[in-house]
């Protein structure tokens, strides 16, 4: 079930907001509401998946109470925790790399080992990183343990963040499972945020598809004439901005709605003036949850030895490539950031003099080189792309084509450009400051709704139409 569809914004969440606010006094009558009705959201689409998500939160449950009872038993804490990452990793490696794996094996060695084909449970990669991260908090000591099996469920199944996050710490959302209080400021704050999301969604990210993918798909062999390449690269670069930042901001708004506020997942991205700042900006839950979690225990850059530093960052942007797909294009889009990050690393270049709008060309060519390799289905075209962007092996460099192309979607190209700076941000902190006048503030507090309402009304009259909808991080 998606958030930015009929079935979700006109069945599905009314009913659950009535339930839940009916017996808002009973945190655990509310709180199961809300179990039922994530594993019901989860089970739409292909039901047999919501048994393997069953599964996982069960075997989790178990593995935190152990965490928690041998936690001063080195040995057995031990075992726990092998056999948590086991149960976690062995899950996701099953359903997402098993068939990449044996794929790779019959190319080498002429093979004929037969294809598993199962199918990838949506979000697996999201909700076995949570499972995770609670168990070890539990076995670090930084979480205590939940021993309600139902809250437990709930904080890795709650339905605004389960398929594609953000990816939240069981610390984070602790005292809120049982003590969190909702108010009309953060409902009302909520909605608006959900429908922020749902405006970056479907009027941004969609339309940008429709040109990333018409472009990507006609020319996957190559040979696409220069400048339609870069159109198609600087489409796919807003619409994977809009489309998962559209999703977070739904996220987080539908948490608010019930109650519960969760980390920001997106810092304006964009602004970055290095491949650095981009990923202190970018997927925010995911860099934290690595760094937590795979890079600190490394020794991170405490170690002495500049080869270890540069050791433990390789091992964290290689899980990081894998973690996003069983192709050999999110490897090397890992490598490629990996790269540019021990080069500023080691160069000094956040700290050096050089002037900001080399640095954020710079970061933004670097970016852009990135989404391409990982929007292309394999290598092989990744690098035909790319060769067409440089006016290698192509037929033109100016294909009517391409206007044709800003002509329709142009006014979404110089949206998604404005949007991607903090105006908004900038907005609301004239506001608060109180830097403008009583007047002004008047007419812009009055506008904002009706905004809103516009891109709500706007939006849902392209789900009526029914517009180009998938979103991309749930192939993860």
């Amino acid at each position: 079930m998606l958030f930015s569809s009929i079935i979700f914004m006109f069945y599905f969440l009314p009913v659950v907001l009535v339930l839940y606010y009916l017996f808002r006094k009973s945190y655990p009558v509310k709180n199961g509401i809300l179990l039922v009705a994530s594993l019901f959201f989860y089970a739409w689409g292909e039901p047999w998946f919501v048994l393997i998500m069953l599964a996982s939160l069960a075997g989790n449950y178990v593995l935190g109470i152990l965490a928690d009872r041998y936690r001063d038993q080195k040995t057995k804490a031990r075992v726990v925790l092998t056999a948590t990452v086991v149960l976690n990793i062995g899950l996701l490696f099953l359903f997402k790399y098993t068939d990449f794996v044996i794929r790779n094996i019959n190319e080498a060695v002429g093979t004929n080992i037969p294809l598993l084909n199962l199918g990838l449970p949506i979000g697996i990669s999201f909700f076995t990183f949570q499972a995770l991260s609670y168990v070890i908090d539990v076995y670090r000591g930084n979480g205590r343990v939940q021993k309600n099996p139902f809250y437990m469920a709930l904080y890795i199944a709650f339905f605004p963040q389960l398929i594609a996050g953000p990816i939240v710490r069981y610390s984070t959302i602790d005292e809120q499972i049982c003590h969190r209080k909702e108010t009309w400021d953060k409902f009302s704050v909520g909605v608006c945020r959900f429908i922020t999301g749902f405006g970056k969604k479907i009027l941004l990210a969609n339309n940008f598809a429709i040109v990333a993918d018409n472009i990507f798909t006609t020319y996957a062999n190559g040979g696409c004439p220069t400048a339609l390449a870069w159109l198609g690269s600087f489409a796919y670069t807003f619409q994977i901005l809009y489309d998962f930042s559209g999703y977070s901001d739904m996220a987080i708004g539908l948490g608010l709605m019930f109650g519960f506020k969760f980390e920001e997942n997106f810092n304006y991205p964009y602004i970055s003036l290095s491949i650095g700042e981009f990923w202190r900006r970018w997927h925010i839950s995911l860099g934290n949850w690595f760094k937590e979690y795979v890079y600190f225990p490394l020794g991170g850059s405490r170690v002495k030895n500049m080869d270890k530093v540069i050791r433990n960052m390789l091992v964290v942007w290689v899980c990081t490539g894998i973690w996003h797909g069983a192709e050999w294009t999110f490897l090397i889009w890992g490598l490629l950031n990996f790269t540019c990050l021990v080069f500023e690393r080691f160069t000094g270049f956040e700290d050096k003099k050089i002037p900001d709008g080399i640095k954020w060309f710079y970061t933004m060519f670097i970016v852009n080189l990135g989404w391409t390799i990982f929007r292309s289905p394999d290598l092989v075209s990744a690098g035909k792309y790319i060769a067409s962007m440089f006016g290698i092996g192509t037929v033109s460099l100016w294909t009517n084509t391409a206007l044709m192309y800003l002509k329709e979607y142009g006014v979404f190209f110089i949206a998604a450009a404005l949007l991607s700076v903090p105006i908004a941000k900038r907005y609301n902190r004239l506001l608060v400051d109180k830097k403008i006048s009583a007047t002004a503030v008047s007419v812009l507090n009055l506008l904002y709704p009706v905004m809103m309402m516009c891109v709500l009304l706007i939006g849902i009259t392209y789900l009526v139409k029914g517009s180009y909808n998938p979103f991309i991080y749930f192939n993860f």
